[in-house]
């Protein structure tokens, strides 16, 4: 068997001469690399391109604006993995250097031919200009294939560049992994860890998604924190011990990024295990240098100064050995690979005593976060950017490298002084999306700055003036929350630092207290709260709004009647300010309108009516945030937003919300809406009971009129996390209230000729009329006669085609004649009652007044 390293090495030396023959290198170069990859050879091209799913000349049919068509053909294509454009650079002093980004004349018949030399603004160009090829090419798929993960440009012989979207959306191609290590030298193969993610490339590109690595990382620390805070909390309040364990775990990820010496914390633990009076010591010695900064005794060594507020109190617990062990099995993880997206929201859980119990779920999945964060702040942005890059390319080719620096430096100056608000941000999942986006677009920048332009200043600009925590503003009611949602921001913002800078250590203090997270009640201010007494004197009290218990008849969640807290009167209410921002985005608490008095109190629902009285009172909780975004960005304010609601956005009082926006002067439009998308299969796996049937909307308004991106869920399956996989058809027009494209049927009024001759009939509101199936065949149903006229079955246009693939329309279930059964699909409720079914709605599962996320 050949040695690989003589392979390689045969390979690099085979090809690193080659040089200006595009078309005659490129198929012999990439047969060559599958070899040594081992991976199988592209296919035999066929006629019908519906079966070239891995060839050579893949042909694509572009559609132009003006209705014509033409024709191109992808260097290599594999279904579901990657598009490839090749170029073919060369090593030769040119006679003159090619033009930058868009040259003409005989220069460019020149660069057709593969004759760029590398390290030349042509080069440049050349790969800037086929990085967009395979982009129009990955475009000009036919929509059933899907958009590929991973677009590559390849210099044949030379290098090649890697961008990746697991998104699935096309829309987002960024540099993979970053912008500091997303080329690969041909020298590079004879790295192990180069040739195997080339070679997953090819045949198993989603397994490069980090954030479904860090996922699993990110469970496993959490299950080891919720061990260790139910230990904690025998001898300690939740509150230290929640503010400990967070000092606990970021030092864990000092250690695991080299902020702290390597292992150096998780070595005192292994001691401090066989003799745990050392701990609480030596801990809050480590704290206190960790607060001021320099020499620490305890680990022996100088450390950074970390600030920021976590350590400004460095009081430790006392531990026994047995709690230090557990310290020390949480601190084993690698804390480096955490997933901030879901982090904070597991972290919580595990210091919450009431939420542990659900440990992993009910958080938003990364891929429902980036569904929304895209359209409402990266595509907006990345809009501006190529505008940017268009004039620094125009200024470039009339020689003004100047004023082409200028202009990119203008918009990144822009991009630093961006402001992103989650007025619920919960512990802050959306923020640190956002964050992680800009960032990508940040190192896009800077890379178009240093190696389009050559504009070595720019990573001195990066290290002065750069997207940083104190961009992304969050209000949440949950002190603890707030506290962890501003440390999952540090975290994601030094895991990048670490990952496209290396070893370079960060500016000082490490931690800065931006005071972005307020933690507030996001939609009232007050001057107090009063408790209301009854005619004795004595205070009122009403079920808190979070603690449930099992109805021993139904099996249900009910509310605790022992969980009691005091009715309150909110003295002079008014709207909570704001701070101003360019963009808001965010999930805020799901509650529906019939269940605020109950969940929030009479008090609560009294001040919000007061302080909202342009509102109907039956509106889903979520619409007041709605409401006030969609006002900030009628006010120019705020650029986008865009919000996770319930799926009832549409229904009656939800929509009046809306329409109000929309036909306001100036109006709101929807640029983007998914009007029912599925929520979080954990849910259901936790025991949270009809967590199936929870459904999601999402929407994103814009001001002015504007048409939008409509895309409705046409298949959803399982996943292998928390998200389910959807798919989805998409159309684009003027989105009405009713979340549609088309005839605006909610603007249609009632025929005065109908007035007072129509009835809708019996409807069902809440569940007190239904019962399963089951429990009808219990009460007589189909044995009684007469009782099949009372007891019916009844359910949802969605949950009939359901049961009825391909069928749509709403259909009715009659039942039978004469008591008998009716035939009704497997699974659907019953309804008691003497007209037709109505619509059920289920109580859906929220985490109180924060986010649910």
């Amino acid at each position: 068997m050949t040695d690989i390293s003589t392979d390689i090495a045969a390979f690099v030396s085979r090809w690193g001469v080659s040089s200006a023959a595009e078309r005659a290198n490129c198929q012999p170069f990439l047969h060559e690399l599958c070899d040594l990859l081992g991976v199988r050879r592209p296919d035999p091209a066929h006629a019908d391109d519906r079966h070239n799913a891995y060839v050579f000349e893949r042909g694509v049919t572009f559609h132009h604006p003006d209705g014509s068509t033409s024709v191109g053909r992808i260097d290599l294509y594999k279904r579901g993995c990657f598009v490839l454009e090749a170029k073919q650079g060369s090593d030769q002093t040119p006679p003159e250097q090619l033009p930058l980004l868009g040259g003409t004349g005989s220069a460019t018949s020149k660069l057709k031919k593969g004759t760029a030399v590398r390290g030349t603004r042509g080069w440049d160009d050349a790969m800037v200009r086929a990085r967009g090829q395979a982009e129009s090419y990955a475009k000009a798929l036919p929509s059933e294939e899907g958009w590929p993960p991973f677009l590559i440009v390849a210099d044949i012989g030379h290098v090649f560049e890697l961008y990746a979207d697991f998104s699935g959306t096309g829309k987002h191609y960024t540099h993979f992994p970053d912008s500091s290590s997303f080329r690969i030298k041909l020298a590079d193969l004879d790295r192990a860890d180069i040739r195997e993610t080339l070679r997953l490339i090819w045949t198993d590109p989603q397994a490069l998604d980090a954030t479904k690595r860090a996922a699993r990382v990110t469970r496993d620390i959490a299950a080891r924190l919720a061990e260790l805070a139910k230990s904690l909390e025998e001898n300690h309040t939740p509150e230290r011990v929640a503010g400990f364990l967070m000092r606990c775990l970021f030092t864990m990820f000092a250690e695991d990024v080299e902020l702290l010496p390597a292992d150096s914390f998780k070595a005192k633990l292994a001691g401090w295990v066989k003799n745990p009076a050392g701990f609480r010591p030596g801990t809050e010695e480590i704290w206190a240098a960790m607060n001021h900064g320099g020499y620490s005794a305890a680990l022996d060594a100088h450390v950074p100064h970390f600030n920021g507020g976590l350590f400004a109190d460095s009081a430790a617990l006392e531990l026994n050995a047995h709690q230090v062990k557990l310290l020390l099995d949480a601190a084993s993880a690698d804390w480096s690979q955490v997933e901030p997206a879901i982090f904070g929201t597991l972290v919580e859980r595990a210091l919450n005593v009431r939420e542990r119990h659900k440990l992993g779920a009910h958080y938003t999945p990364r891929a429902y976060v980036e569904r929304l964060v895209l359209p409402t702040v990266i595509e907006p942005l990345r809009h501006d950017w190529q505008d940017a890059q268009a004039e620094a390319i125009t200024l470039a080719a009339r020689g003004d490298l100047e004023a082409a620096a200028r202009a990119v430096k203008t918009f990144h100056q822009r991009l630093c002084d961006i402001r992103v608000l989650d007025p619920a941000c919960g512990t802050g999942n959306f923020l640190y999306v956002t964050l992680e986006h800009m960032k990508r677009l940040e190192g896009e920048v800077l890379d178009f700055l240093t190696d389009k332009l050559h504009e070595d200043q720019g990573l001195l600009e990066l290290e002065r003036h750069s997207v940083d925590p104190h961009q992304f503003l969050g209000l949440e009611i949950n002190p603890r929350a707030a506290a962890i949602a501003e440390l999952v921001l540090w975290i994601g913002y030094l895991q990048w630092h670490f990952r496209t800078r290396g070893k370079v250590m960060p500016a000082q203090p490490v931690l800065r207290n931006f005071k972005n997270i307020r933690c507030q009640d996001a939609l009232l201010q007050y001057d107090r709260a009063e408790p209301v007494m009854d005619d004795d004197g004595r205070p009122k009290t009403r079920w808190d709004g979070i603690s449930v218990t099992t109805d021993l008849v139904t099996g249900r969640e009910i509310p605790d009647a022992k969980a009691q807290v005091p009715v309150l009167r909110f003295v002079a209410p008014r709207l909570a300010p704001w701070p101003k921002a360019d963009f808001i985005v965010g999930n805020p608490p799901f509650i529906g309108g019939k269940d605020l008095q109950q969940e929030l109190g009479e008090g609560m629902a009294q001040a919000l009516w007061e302080t909202h009285p342009h509102l109907p009172n039956s509106i889903d909780f979520v619409m007041y945030w709605w409401d006030r975004a969609a006002q900030a960005v009628r006010d120019g304010h705020t650029t986008r937003f865009g919000f996770i609601t319930t799926n009832s956005l549409p229904q009656t009082f939800s929509r009046r919300v809306v329409e109000h926006h929309l036909n306001g002067k100036p109006p709101l439009s929807l640029v983007f809406a998914i009007p029912d998308h599925p929520w979080v299969k954990a849910l259901e796996e936790a025991g949270i009971r009809d967590a199936a049937a929870v459904r999601v909307a999402m929407s994103v308004g814009q001001q002015g009129e504007a048409d939008g991106q409509l895309s409705r869920v046409v298949a959803e399956r399982a996943g292998d996390g928390d998200a389910a996989l959807v798919e989805f058809d998409t159309r684009n027009g003027k989105i009405h209230s009713d979340l549609k494209i088309g005839a605006n049927i909610p603007s249609a009024v009632p025929l005065q000729a109908n007035d007072k001759l129509c009835s809708p009939g019996v409807k069902l509101h809440g569940s007190g009329f239904i019962v399963t199936p089951d429990q009808a065949a219990q009460l007589g149903l189909g044995q009684v006669p007469g009782l099949g006229d009372h007891i019916r079955p009844y359910f949802e246009r969605q949950g009939f085609d359901r049961q009825q693939p391909g069928r749509p329309g709403h259909r009715s279930v009659r039942p039978g004649r004469n008591g008998g059964s009716p035939a009704f699909p497997p699974g659907l409720s019953m309804g008691v009652g003497t007209g037709e079914g109505g619509k059920g709605k289920q109580r859906q599962p929220h985490p109180g007044r924060g986010t649910i996320c």
